[in-house]
């Protein structure tokens, strides 16, 4: 029987965002139930898009983040977040790179109702 004490370690953004450097392509760190917490670093503009089932929520880490919509736009800075209702179309931009948090439940598609080039693979872990 193996008496060793458990060794628990917190999750270190820092150290995760060092482990990969290519934009666009959320990473899962850890799930939590059936959500999933996601690591992305993105730079320029994103493509419009929906998420039919699902609110999209945006916490900014480093950067700034405007989320444009059909109607007006939302600038998101460090230490702030932004939910976007499901169903409402919207187009993430960042003029330098932001480094950011999603949280959203497993199997979601980060282009939505609008797969294309930008559309990520899922289940990426580090």
């Amino acid at each position: 029987m193996n008496d060793a004490p458990k060794a628990y370690q917190p999750i270190n953004f820092g150290q995760k965002f060092g482990l990969f450097a290519e934009q666009w392509q959320p990473k899962v760190i850890p799930e939590l139930n059936d959500y999933q917490f996601k690591l992305v670093r993105i730079e320029g503009d994103f493509v419009w898009h929906d998420h039919p089932y699902t609110d999209e929520e945006f916490i900014v880490l480093e950067g700034e983040l405007r989320i444009d919509f059909r109607d007006g736009a939302v600038t998101v800075k460090p230490g702030e977040m932004y939910v976007v209702p499901e169903g409402v179309e919207h187009k993430p931009f960042a003029a330098t790179e932001v480094k950011m948090m999603l949280i959203e439940p497993r199997g979601v598609t980060n282009t939505g109702s609008s797969p294309g080039e930008r559309t990520a693979r899922n289940d990426i872990w580090i």
